[in-house]
């Protein structure tokens, strides 16, 4: 393929102020755009209602699961967020809701920027295992040689509730960079011909920018996917597309793409 037929670069959009009160306009949206098309939203969201129950019963004890499911996972759960922004783009363009379509735009985004933000993905996700591995190690010492799928009152010591309350702390600084790099990087590089890079840097900016409303922000998204984690996962299936299909409208809220 020539360099003739690359699509033109996008113009970097401009970042806008979010306010508290578009947080619950967009959860609403979100919600409107599930009911009006559950389906997809059923059929995406399965992917990581799947993923925890491979990761749950697979992965626990057994090396190669864990392994698999830490590279699989992360990097397939992009794609699914795609798929859900794309049904809602095309929701709010007023365009048909084609399976083949959609599921082509999904496939399409194989050879554009979505694979290299879940390679990142995969890569954090690896090194969030590492990090808490070993602060697991550090606070525990010689009780890690202890069985803790049969001795949970090791973690009801003074040093088990301190590990734990290091290991949510950390982890919640983890998650939110995380949370900040692809929050608006995931829906901006399928709507437009940016590079990855230059996509996570503005998220960053973005959330920097906006930090007590997606500091809100991201705290729902953690609530709400805990709750819906605790029956066996089932209660992903509603959440996930509801927060998917409303990130897409704090994405066309945060962001203002310059008139071509």
């Amino acid at each position: 393929m020539t360099q003739d037929h690359a699509p033109a670069a996008s113009p970097m959009p401009d970042i806008g102020s979010l306010t508290f009160h578009e947080l619950w306009t967009c959860l609403k949206a979100g919600l409107f755009d599930f009911r009006a098309a559950p389906l997809f939203g059923l059929v995406f969201s399965a992917i990581y209602v799947f993923g925890g129950f491979v990761m749950l019963w697979l992965g626990a004890g057994h090396v190669t699961w864990v392994l698999a499911t830490s590279l699989g996972f992360p990097l397939a759960a992009p794609f699914a967020a795609v798929g859900l922004y794309e049904v809602s783009r095309r929701l709010e363009a007023d365009e048909p809701l084609d399976w083949r379509d959609i599921f082509g735009v999904v496939w399409n985004e194989r050879t554009r920027q979505v694979p290299w933000i879940g390679a990142i993905i995969v890569i954090y996700f690896l090194f969030w295992t590492f990090l808490s591995h070993m602060i697991f190690a550090l606070f525990m010492g010689v009780s890690t040689l202890t069985n803790v799928m049969t001795s949970f009152d090791v973690f009801l010591t003074p040093t088990g509730l301190m590990m734990i309350g290091v290991e949510l702390g950390v982890g919640a600084v983890v998650a939110f960079l995380l949370f900040s790099l692809t929050v608006v990087s995931l829906p901006l590089v399928l709507e437009k011909e940016i590079d990855f890079v230059s996509a996570m840097l503005l998220s960053l900016r973005c959330v920097r920018q906006n930090i007590k409303v997606m500091l809100v922000w991201a705290f729902i998204i953690a609530a709400l996917t805990f709750l819906a984690m605790i029956p066996w996962f089932l209660g992903l299936v509603i959440v996930l597309p509801v927060l998917g299909h409303a990130t897409w409208h704090i994405y066309r809220r945060a962001l203002y793409h310059p008139v071509s």
